[in-house]
């Protein structure tokens, strides 16, 4: 007897229902649990902040006579660190229950924390793709719809676009081997969309603070 799983819902990992006979996957993957808690949910930023905010702290206490620094420091320390680190959590256990997958005809995605929903998004339905590298050849896929999305955005993040409230655009986040998926992703959509031609459009990199652009064939026109 097979142990039960939290998605035994599943036809299979990722998808609600079977695949029809002429649908196959392409790719599955998560986002990286690290990589989202720093460019989703902003850690290393506010780390600096509480850093800068301990400094400040640490300064005034001492120009107060009789008042004891180390102790008040290090209690909105301990405060700061715990805050940092339900933050981590936060982003380890939306990339345990996050799983993106590509086939031939659609991208479906598997996300949520309290509660799950998959998102259906067909190629056909989709006029754009933009790519942004991260380190290490991570990096995210953002998905520009030809409608207004079924979900809003507080419903997809963080596996959203930044920024992109009106029309949100569903993203596959913080994904090792971008360039892989993207390129898969751009062969499945053109055989999709055959009678719309490709724009190779200029794509952001981030690489350890510094700025560097490349070109990955993944925008539509």
């Amino acid at each position: 007897m097979s142990l039960p799983h939290e998605h035994e819902f599943e036809a299979a990992p990722g998808l609600p229902e079977a695949l029809p006979v002429n649908e196959h996957i392409l790719w599955q993957g998560a986002p990286s649990a690290s990589l989202l808690a720093v460019h989703a949910l902003h850690t290393r930023k506010l780390v600096l902040y509480f850093a800068v905010m301990l400094c400040v702290q640490a300064l005034y206490l001492a120009g107060e006579p009789g008042v004891p620094v180390w102790p008040s420091v290090m209690l909105s320390a301990a405060l700061a660190g715990l805050c940092v680190m339900m933050l981590a959590g936060v982003a380890w256990y939306s990339a345990r229950n996050t799983l993106y997958t590509l086939t031939n005809r659609r991208v479906v995605m598997r996300i949520g924390m309290v509660l799950t929903i998959t998102l259906n998004l067909p190629l056909k339905q989709l006029e754009s793709a933009s790519v942004r590298l991260l380190s290490n050849g991570a990096g995210e896929l953002a998905l520009g719809l030809k409608s207004a999305g079924p979900v809003g955005w507080l419903h997809l993040w963080p596996h959203v676009k930044a920024w992109t409230f009106r029309r949100p655009e569903p993203a596959l986040r913080c994904v090792p081997n971008i360039q892989q998926v993207a390129e898969l992703f751009m062969q499945a959509w053109m055989a999709e969309n055959p009678q719309v031609s490709i724009q190779r459009g200029e794509v952001e990199a981030q690489v350890k603070g510094q700025v560097s652009h490349g070109r990955i064939p993944v925008q539509a026109s």
